[in-house]
Parts: structure tokens; sequence; C-alpha cells
């Protein structure tokens, strides 16, 4: 078993800041690429950022410049720091990695979504 575990979410100010956390956890032998995605009501579920092992990023041109993705790979943890919030960044925020596990199986895990919402 492989857990993802988000925290973080909350309301904020337009203009304002989060930083979302997310832990994984279980039977782990390798993580690898880690990813933000988020869902608006009524929308498709959107790559946010990932971040590979080595540190490398890629970002949605929507969050350039005002997101930032990180990882400790000690802590088996990625973090999403956000600033500058907009309205339209409002939506429920998942964790998405791919592992491998003690008994090398690779999976896919989803962590359960923290809510942002950007609202004055």
């Amino acid at each position: 078993q492989v857990q993802l575990v988000e925290s973080g979410g909350g309301l904020v100010q337009p203009g304002g800041s989060l930083r979302l956390s997310c832990a994984a956890s279980g039977n782990i032998f390798t993580i690898y690429t880690m990813g933000w995605y988020r869902q608006a009501p009524g929308k498709q579920r959107e790559l946010v950022a990932t971040i590979t092992t080595r540190g490398n990023t890629d970002y949605a041109d929507s969050v350039k410049g005002r997101f930032t993705i990180s990882r400790d790979n000690a802590k088996n943890t990625v973090y999403l720091q956000m600033n500058v919030l907009k309205p339209e960044d409002t939506a429920v925020y998942y964790c998405n990695t791919a592992v491998l596990t003690t008994t090398l199986r690779r999976l896919e895990v989803w962590g359960q979504g923290t809510l942002v919402t950007v609202s004055s």
C-alpha cells in the first residue's frame, strides 16, 4: 500500500499565498516524478506542475512565475508554493506520483485532494 496525503489548502484572498504539501508513505522503494494537478468546478482535471527525481520542473503556462514546485526526497514529500493567487486558481488540488514498491510493482498514486479557494 502506498498513500499520498495532502495538506495546506484553504481560503485565501486574491494576491495571497498558500503552500501545499504532499507526503508519500507505505511500501516505497523509489518515487519517480511527482506532480500537482487541479480540478475546478465543472472543468477537467489539469496539470499544474511536475518535478523529476533530479529536480527538473515543468509548469502550466497559467501558473508560471507564480507557483513553485519542490520536493524533499528524504521525506518523500512534494510541495507547491502558490503566490499571487487569483480567483481562477480556485480548485481541488491533487498530488500525483508513480512509485516502485518494495515488491517491485509500479503504481500510479493519487492523493485525496485539498481545496484551495481564492476569494475576497
